[in-house]
């Protein structure tokens, strides 16, 4: 299983979902959104942060379904699909996953031929708490 690489910045999403939780990151400022985390608010430019919890619902923004060649651990569960995912309760905040059968499905579970852009999805949680999101 390929697993994310953790940063100090976005730990806090990974401990979350870890948890089955889809937070985003605030400024304890001026509290606008930004994702992906990092340290500074890019509009006031605090170092004061906040997490806040999602409702984990969203819609497919963008879709792509890659075909070999791909990096080998890639490879061998191809076709499968990459989305973008905009939010339904932070629309300014777009995740990047894939569209699953069911909460810790591998990735090629779905048809990519049931993915369309605007169709409603939500969040469920993988093997180590990995976002994954399946459609309804």
């Amino acid at each position: 299983m390929l697993t994310p690489v953790t940063d100090t910045d976005g730990a806090p999403f990974w401990e979350y979902a870890a948890r089955g939780e889809l937070r985003v990151q605030a400024c304890g400022d001026c509290h606008e959104l930004r994702f992906p985390p990092r340290p500074c608010c890019p509009h006031c430019q605090s170092f004061s942060q906040e997490w806040r919890l999602t409702n984990g619902r969203g819609r497919i923004w963008s879709y792509v379904v890659p075909h070999p060649p791909l990096l080998p651990e890639y490879a061998e569960q191809a076709p499968y699909n990459v989305v973008v995912v905009e939010l339904e309760d932070y629309p300014r905040i777009r995740l990047v996953g894939h569209v699953v059968s069911h909460a810790g499905a591998p990735l090629g579970s779905l048809d990519p031929q049931r993915l369309r852009v605007g169709a409603r999805v939500h969040v469920v949680f993988g093997d180590g708490g990995l976002p994954q999101w399946v459609l309804g």
